[in-house]
């Protein structure tokens, strides 16, 4: 199986971890502020059946974007994990080309992310602005990484799922991978039936794959039936061969371990055929992380 979305860092890394605990999104975050180096992922992981891990863009300073990456691939090339890197860059920049040529320098880079989410609720926004998918430089931006084989990791929440789609539109030639299968931050009828409509909106853009993870990001706890919903419902809209697992951990390990969280997709999937588990846990994410 392979973990499509992970985290390590260490003491230059995400600096809100090194000061004072602050209102997050996904909460209280005392039991995980220190360094998770890739010793203690791979201890996380260990008899579980994980097999490759796809590191994802963890906030390091934005003038740091190259030091993330270059540090992530020396531990890979001193242990062999992971296997594949999502960068940062700034999509808002005149021209993002040449932080796109410094990171094309490590082997092992596969993707960007540049957190778009944004939210009514200030203790949930991350971006500065709710319509970065929909500014013309964004676009023009993310559609250069077609140059670099590269995909773009894309984090909206349900109100901004319009335009993500019409982001993807712009871009034909990048695969878009949609964080958290939409994160539904609202479990109210309403708010599953705004995130339905966007997630099938969405899913009409063929480029567009969506990651099952961070679950528990906003209910902060580990919830099997409500795991379950949200990966069997993704499932029906995306099909198995547009959808990957993807653990975020460390995040996760402040209400689960990495066993109990894996087993409760292992459960909302036991009655596929085996094809579309191997889609789910293996082959969608190594065929766009080519790993």
């Amino acid at each position: 199986m392979i973990d499509a979305h992970h985290h390590i860092w260490n003491q230059k890394d995400l600096p809100w971890l090194l000061g004072p605990e602050r209102p997050r999104i996904f909460g209280r975050y005392s039991s995980i502020k220190r360094d998770y180096l890739i010793g203690e992922y791979l201890a996380d992981i260990e008899g579980t059946g994980i097999e490759k891990s796809v590191y994802v863009q963890a906030n390091w300073a934005p003038n740091w974007f190259e030091d993330e990456v270059a540090w992530v691939q020396s531990v890979a090339d001193e242990t062999g994990w992971p296997h594949a890197i999502v960068g940062y860059a700034d999509f808002t920049l005149g021209d993002v080309r040449p932080q796109l040529d410094k990171l094309a320098a490590y082997p092992l880079m596969r993707g960007i992310r540049q957190q778009f989410h944004w939210h009514e609720n200030p203790l949930l926004r991350f971006a500065e602005r709710p319509d970065l998918p929909a500014d013309g430089t964004v676009r023009k931006n993310i559609a250069k990484l077609a140059d670099y084989g590269w995909s773009f990791d894309l984090q909206v929440f349900p109100a901004q799922m319009d335009a993500a789609a019409k982001l993807a539109d712009a871009c034909p030639d990048v695969t878009f991978i949609l964080q958290h299968a939409g994160m539904l931050v609202d479990r109210s009828q309403s708010g599953w039936s705004e995130w339905r409509r966007g997630m099938k909106t969405i899913a009409l853009r063929e480029n567009v794959v969506s990651k099952l993870s961070g679950f528990g990001t906003f209910i902060r706890r580990l919830d099997p039936e409500f795991n379950e919903r949200l990966v069997k419902e993704t499932l029906a809209i995306f099909g198995a061969e547009r959808c990957m697992f993807g653990s975020n951990f460390p995040i996760e390990k402040i209400w689960t371990d990495y066993g109990s969280m894996l087993d409760t997709f292992l459960s909302a999937t036991s009655n596929l055929p085996d094809t579309d588990r191997r889609a789910v846990f293996e082959e969608t994410a190594r065929s766009v992380y080519s790993i």
